[in-house]
């Protein structure tokens, strides 16, 4: 059995304290986590405290391009993957704050080409937006509907589709897994509807709504989506893939097209320091 996993280069993670931290607990802390990521062979990787008022703590580990020896640093640009769908949460939230769609409206009136899915269990327009961003709709976890895990060789399938023509000739093949509503199971294509139905209602791709309504706002200017734009390209962490002692770089510098709605976030850790304070509350970073 082949076991692999994600060494990260783009290990990145945040957490708020609601009061200062000692210095002790965070020393040993950092200790901790600079021996976790080394024990696990992670090349590179950054924690960040947001704590009451005081000015925040980060730590950075290892490398961000690991052939280079480039260091980690406070520029490092991470992969955030699908904390991208928190944002596209957001986004759809924003629409209903203003008054284009409901929470409850089904996902086929934004999207008639849903029409094409096998729903064993009711009439498509039983799926609605809040099924899609709850992870209740029953569609499928990967945006491929195949796996190549068995084959020995899988280069020759594209990593993510990158136009919706790819996806609408999918969904004729595409089935419900469960009644809408009756339970949770991950889907990454359910959160690519929604970033068509961002799109189809404001006139924006999905990455300049979200820029100009929640990065931009938020003061995330060292935050993208995809490929990172020229004056950024020497802080983009790299990302590999871990087989034994094996590292493979992964190929996340790249336009992931009508998916990255579900995973396409690039951002340096002060950037998601803002957006960390947003999600708490913090009335100075509000949108």
């Amino acid at each position: 059995m082949k076991i692999s996993y994600a060494a990260g280069l783009g290990l990145a993670a945040l957490i708020a304290f609601a009061a200062p931290a000692a210095a002790a607990p965070l020393d040993d802390f950092h200790k901790s986590f600079d021996a976790t990521l080394s024990r696990h062979g992670i090349v590179g990787g950054a924690f960040g405290f947001e704590h009451g008022a005081d000015k925040p703590t980060e730590f950075f580990y290892g490398d961000a391009r690991g052939e280079l020896h480039q260091k980690t640093d406070a520029a490092t640009a991470y992969n955030w993957a699908s904390i991208t769908k928190t944002m596209t949460a957001i986004a759809i939230l924003q629409l209903r704050d203003r008054g284009k769609l409901s929470l409850d409206d089904p996902a086929v009136k934004y999207i008639p080409e849903l029409a094409q899915v096998h729903d064993a269990f009711g009439p498509i327009d039983g799926i609605t937006i809040r099924h899609l961003l709850s992870h209740s709709a029953g569609f499928r976890n990967p945006t491929w509907p195949w796996e190549c895990d068995s084959t020995p060789d899988c280069s020759w399938v594209p990593f993510e589709p990158t136009h919706w023509a790819q996806i609408n000739a999918m969904l004729p093949f595409t089935n419900i897994a469960f009644k809408p509503g009756s339970r949770w199971s991950y889907s990454n294509v359910g959160y690519v509807f929604l970033g068509q139905i961002i799109e189809r209602l404001t006139g924006d791709d999905f990455e300049v709504y979200v820029t100009k309504n929640i990065l931009m706002p938020l003061g995330m200017t060292q935050s993208y989506f995809d490929v990172a734009p020229y004056y950024l390209q020497s802080h983009v962490a790299d990302s590999y893939l871990r087989e034994g002692t094996k590292l493979t770089k992964q190929p996340f510098n790249f336009d992931s097209g009508i998916t990255v709605s579900n995973s396409g976030l690039k951002a340096p850790l002060s950037d998601m320091r803002k957006y960390l304070r947003f999600l708490i509350g913090d009335p100075k970073n509000a949108l």
